[in-house]
Parts: C-alpha cells; structure tokens; sequence
C-alpha cells in the first residue's frame, strides 16, 4: 500500500523554502488562464467577431472597429475580419462555454469533514502552539506519534479560509506519503502531524509565515493562495510505514 501511493505525484510533497532540492512545481506555470483572458474584467470585450455573431455587426464593420480607425470600415478591417473567419468560431465558442460554466454550480468535494464534523468543530478546543499554528482535534488517534524524518502516509486536504479546497489526496484516490519533519511540505503541516496519533484527524490552521512563501497560481477549479497567506488542512493519519509494522 505505502509503495503504490508514493508512486503517485502529489502536489503537496514540494520543499517550501530554499533548502528544497525538488526541481518539481507545486502547480503548472500556467495558471489554466488560457484564451479566456479577453472575457476577465469589466472593461474588457469579447472580440469583435464574437459581438458580430451576436448580433452586433456585420463582420466587415467589426474589423473596421477593431483598428484603431475610430469605427471606420478599411480594406485592412474587411481583409482582418476575413482571416479572422476560421480562428473566431472555436474563440466565440469558448468564450460561451466558459460563460456558460460561470453559471454553473460549484462540483461537490470529497471531504475529510462533512456537515455534522464542522458543526462540532465549534465546541472543540483550539490549541495555539508557540509557532502561531493552531488546530483542533476531531479525532484523537489510538496509534503512535510519528519520529522527526519518518515516512507518514495521510489524507489531507488544503484549502484557503473560506473553505475552497486547491488540494486533495481523496480526489487522487491515494494518500500521501512523505517524510514528516524533513521540509518535504510546508512548515505548518509538518508541525502539525508530528504531535498527532495514527488514526486520529485533525484541522490545522496554518498562519501565512508557515504556510507557502511563494504563494500557489490558480487553476480551474482551484484557487489561488497568495504568498505567506493562512490556509486550511484537514489531515487523517493513516499510518507511519516501519513503525507501525514493529508493532
């Protein structure tokens, strides 16, 4: 079980300070922007072809428009407006998917914490340690504390303040592993699980100085997290490899 879930890349398991050799992004440069950038914004459109096909011209006063001519309708606009035919259906398309998928409700996660774990959350005591990380415990474990620079295997998922998860390990269908205490994940998590139990689940709330310096791009579907702002972990300790086998 511990070999085939550390076979799976996570994107937790990234240094988060210098002394990280890991040439491995936490997440793809992009961002998953993509073309949609003409759509972002209240002061940017849709390009012309695309208010054309709704109604909003004919393709050769659109090409006009969109030189720099004041409107005026120029052999440069019509010929443009021509070129601009076979790239401009896939570009409107987009944009409307994209419009469309704005509309639609956001997809259900799975969760180490559902309804009735957060509505307990409230009575549960917060432990504040000298670092300025805090967390709950929802469940103490019955299992061993992991030493500094074990292997834990653990569910965790990441998410920002309000509650909009950029990381999961139930979404990968694995755990995963990483040597606790050895600055293979962000200050805060490696803090946190050092002081729990196998089996126990716990929420961490990370202040920015442990979380990510370098802060994490956006993504669809995922959050943005800015540098060293405060994030969310929920973390189930699955079991420690080695050590729970000696026992």
């Amino acid at each position: 079980m511990a070999a085939a879930a550390s076979s799976s890349a996570s994107p937790l398991l990234l240094p988060s300070g210098p002394r990280g050799a890991s040439s491995r992004a936490w997440l793809p440069s992009g961002g998953g922007g993509g073309g949609r950038a003409f759509i972002r914004g209240g002061n940017s459109r849709a390009p012309c072809c695309c208010r054309a096909a709704a109604g909003g011209g004919s393709a050769a006063q659109c090409g006009g428009a969109d030189d720099d001519n004041g409107g005026v309708v120029t052999r440069r606009g019509v010929v443009g407006a021509v070129v601009l035919g076979v790239s401009s259906s896939a570009l409107c398309l987009q944009a409307a998917l994209d419009a469309f998928a704005g509309g639609l409700p956001p997809e259900e996660k799975p969760k180490l914490c559902d309804a009735a774990c957060e509505a307990e959350l409230e009575n549960l005591p917060m432990v504040t340690t000298e670092s300025g990380l805090q967390y709950k415990d929802i469940k103490v474990g019955q299992g061993p504390s992991p030493p500094v620079g074990f292997q834990v295997a653990a569910n965790c998922i990441a998410m920002v303040p309000n509650g909009q998860i950029f990381d999961s390990s139930l979404e990968k269908g694995q755990p995963y592993i990483f040597r606790v205490g050895a600055g293979q994940v962000i200050k805060g998590l490696d803090e946190g699980i050092l002081s729990m139990k196998v089996g126990g689940l716990r929420r961490l709330y990370i202040p920015g100085q442990l979380a990510f310096p370098k802060g994490l791009t956006s993504a669809p579907g995922r959050p943005r997290v800015a540098p060293s702002s405060p994030v969310v972990f929920d973390v189930n300790l699955l079991f420690v490899p080695g050590l729970d086998d000696d026992e």
